[in-house]
């Protein structure tokens, strides 16, 4: 009956610490069965406080036993299964039954070096992928809170810049770092505006397709794309891009902008046109507009040509009959 009151005294000891890498893998009753027969040496006496010290020392605050127990997620009862197989039998061992402080040491550090040993070849997590999105296979497991660790990062990533000429094809992907469930369902949402506001973005699609076309982009197709990804109706990360698009007109003065200024360093030597510099020249010819304007100056040019040259012929031919009958006077009065 004094063995049993003793043995609540300590456990009561035991209930108001913290949690430990033991405590996720023992209970606190059988820490206490272990440490019962604990003899300090130059004492000659138990003591349940000095044994709970040493359990400290050797299992809890041990850097190397921490990181063998930091296991990919549904492995914890791995590491339980580990940490019974080495401390039970000493607990029968030592259960109701007296050794120095030199024996638990002992047996307890071998206890400690085989729970490394065996958990250390439990599978590791992937791992955290920064900068954004909830990932759940990247946790790992923490023996000094006895759960498994997130990742921590926030749901929404940085917005990333986009920019394509008009009529050019552009492709979002919504790509992470991270290993995706197989069951994923994933929306895609637009803004006219830069905005990471869920207020501001509609809905466009919805399926599993983790690209976004758009064949022939123009200045309508400006603004902010949302990429979302669920998993059994939970989200786990959110993209954004922001997309710019060029107008024709201006990537056609600043090709001829970049032309002029290769003219002025080559010496006002033409540049030689590359086979890729023909082919980028081909698919970028100027909007019909432009070519209209160009070619009716071409025609009025041509039509006031004709008109100067049919006059200077009109002008010309009263001059030369004035010309030829005055020659024909001064042949009469010669004979």
């Amino acid at each position: 009956m004094l063995k049993l009151i003793f043995c609540l005294l300590c456990l009561s000891l035991c209930v108001d610490r913290s949690l430990t890498c033991l405590q996720c893998f023992i209970s606190s009753y059988d820490s206490v069965r272990l440490c019962w027969g604990h003899i300090l040496i130059k004492e000659n006496i138990r003591n349940v406080d000095a044994c709970m010290v040493l359990l400290d020392n050797i299992f809890n605050f041990n850097q190397t036993v921490i990181n063998a127990g930091r296991v990919g997620r549904g492995y914890d009862q791995t590491l339980t299964d580990i940490m019974v197989a080495q401390i039970m039998p000493l607990l029968e061992e030592f259960d109701q039954k007296t050794h120095s402080e030199t024996v638990y040491k002992v047996r307890l550090m071998a206890a400690a070096e085989n729970f490394t040993a065996h958990a250390s070849k439990v599978p590791r997590a992937s791992g955290c992928f920064p900068p954004c999105g909830f990932q759940v296979e990247g946790s790992v497991y923490n023996c000094r809170s006895c759960q498994y660790d997130s990742c921590e990062y926030p749901l929404d990533c940085p917005v990333k810049e986009v920019v394509v000429g008009e009529n050019n094809r552009t492709q979002m992907r919504c790509d992470v770092l991270f290993p995706l469930p197989g069951d994923i369902e994933v929306v895609w949402r637009y803004a006219e505006t830069e905005t990471q506001l869920l207020e501001l973005l509609k809905e466009v699609t919805m399926g599993a397709d983790l690209l976004y076309s758009i064949p022939s982009a123009s200045p309508q197709h400006a603004g902010t794309y949302q990429c979302e990804i669920f998993t059994e109706g939970r989200s786990i990360v959110r993209q954004y891009f922001y997309l710019t698009v060029i107008p024709q007109t201006v990537i056609g003065h600043s090709e001829l902008q970049s032309l002029f200024d290769q003219t002025l360093v080559s010496g006002g030597q033409s540049p030689q046109v590359t086979p890729d510099l023909w082919e980028g020249s081909l698919l970028r010819l100027p909007p019909p507009s432009l070519l209209t304007v160009c070619l009716s100056g071409l025609l009025l040019l041509l039509l006031f040509s004709l008109g100067s040259l049919f006059w200077w012929s009109f002008q010309r031919d009263p001059i030369q009959s004035k010309d030829s009958r005055g020659m024909q006077g001064e042949k009469y009065v010669f004979l």
